[in-house]
């Protein structure tokens, strides 16, 4: 239901992917207007890191990979097209929060500081939270270097259970879902939702920077609702 064209046609709704900024607008307009959302999201300047910001206090667009709120009305984004987008909540909706998540932010543990930064706001146990895993590079296509497995091991030994080992000296195949469950689950969660959908592998209704290179952006949202 997009606008853009060439390499970013369809709902590109990544500002920094080259697209023309008409057609971004139009298409985020579009998708807003599609989910129903109650307000513009708060888009994040994402640098594969671990930083978590919470909603509305921070007034500019900040350097972070992770927001939270505990505010109705408050739309958290992030965008991906090959990294995991992970959505949170607790089942009152006293709390959401939204994570970029690709290897250097998962290796680095935004999404265990995403459970920290919630149950602090909220008071709630990681018990109380569950997550949502969105599309995201899958297992068969994720090749990764051997210093990808070493970001992950150096904290967590068992995590290289998450590597498969390529033909060629130094290359695995890296499963994303796989990780991002382990940590979330040694992060307090035991309701872990998604995940399975590769977008490298799905052209027509996936964005991937591995696969093409120049490409658009997707976004996961996530708010609380104002009649709650």
């Amino acid at each position: 239901g997009g606008v853009s064209r060439g390499a970013w046609a369809g709902l590109n709704l990544g500002r920094s992917s080259g697209d023309v900024s008409e057609d971004v607008s139009e298409n985020r307009r579009r998708f807003l207007t599609a989910i129903g959302a109650p307000s513009e999201p708060r888009w994040l300047s994402q640098v594969h890191g671990t930083r978590v910001v919470r909603w509305p206090a921070e007034l500019q667009t900040p350097e972070a990979d992770a927001a939270y709120t505990t505010e109705p009305g408050v739309v958290c984004a992030v965008q991906a097209a090959d990294c995991m987008p992970v959505l949170f909540c607790d089942d009152a909706g006293l709390v959401v929060a939204a994570a970029h998540a690709g290897w250097r932010g998962m290796a680095g543990g935004v999404l265990a500081a995403t459970v920290r930064a919630m149950s602090q706001a909220s008071g709630l146990s990681p018990q109380r939270l569950q997550a949502w895993l969105g599309p995201a590079i899958g297992p068969g296509a994720f090749e990764v270097g051997e210093d990808v497995l070493a970001a992950f091991a150096a904290d967590d030994p068992g995590a290289a259970q998450g590597f498969r080992a390529r033909p060629e000296p130094g290359k695995y195949l890296a499963n994303l879902d796989w990780l991002a469950r382990r940590q979330l689950r040694a992060a307090g969660l035991e309701r872990i939702y998604g995940g399975g959908l590769c977008t490298l592998s799905d052209p027509q209704r996936f964005f991937s920077f591995r696969r093409d290179r120049q490409t658009g952006r997707m976004a996961a949202v996530i708010w609380i609702d104002a009649a709650r």
